[in-house]
């Protein structure tokens, strides 16, 4: 619910900027969901992803004069979020402020146990994806949860693809080390 409130004021603010039905307003409107769940990975759950989201939006909507025609605009969006993420997690590092993981809330289950399996592992995989450094989480976003390609997610981020791809190998490691000591710690719990 709170995603519609956001795309409805987002819509009425961009109304009152001039904006009207123009270009900027339609790529943007069509961009929110992919941003949405760059920045509900980059901030590790829904409420802070969404705050990210909205600030990103607004930042976009203040500096569209930055914005480079002919260029992509959820590739600069997406820059715009990762820059306010990293500020962020710096003013939150001098504040000694704690980021807590949220459980995704939205499991199907049979049963009981179906649930809190499923739960665990989500959690554990939501875990994994954010002990992972940013600059790997970044390029895991990108290229694992949004489906873009090296060379895309290489442009977003202004780096070389060799170096999209290692990071990427690296946060494929760590997370795949880090579910099989989990799935490995179920399995002694269950005997």
């Amino acid at each position: 619910m709170e995603y519609l409130t956001t795309l409805v004021v987002m819509g009425a603010w961009m109304e009152q900027a001039g904006l009207g039905a123009g270009g900027m307003r339609a790529a943007i409107v069509a961009a929110l969901p992919r941003l949405r769940r760059f920045c509900q990975a980059m901030a590790g759950n829904s409420v802070d992803g969404d705050d990210l989201m909205q600030a990103t939006v607004e930042r976009a909507l203040s500096r569209s004069g930055q914005f480079e025609p002919g260029t992509r605009l959820d590739s600069w969006m997406f820059r715009i979020a990762q820059n306010l993420h990293i500020d962020g997690a710096r003013a939150a590092k001098r504040r000694g402020t704690a980021v807590d993981v949220d459980a995704l809330h939205s499991l199907a289950g049979s049963d009981g146990r179906e649930l809190v399996e499923g739960r665990s592992q989500l959690a554990a995989a939501q875990r994994a994806l954010q002990a992972l450094p940013d600059d790997q989480r970044v390029v895991f976003v990108l290229v694992v949860i949004e489906g873009r390609s090296y060379r895309d997610t290489a442009e977003v981020l202004d780096l070389p693809i060799g170096t999209v791809m290692s990071r990427l190998a690296r946060a494929r490691g760590r997370i795949a080390e880090a579910l099989g000591e989990t799935r490995e710690s179920n399995k002694d719990a269950a005997r």
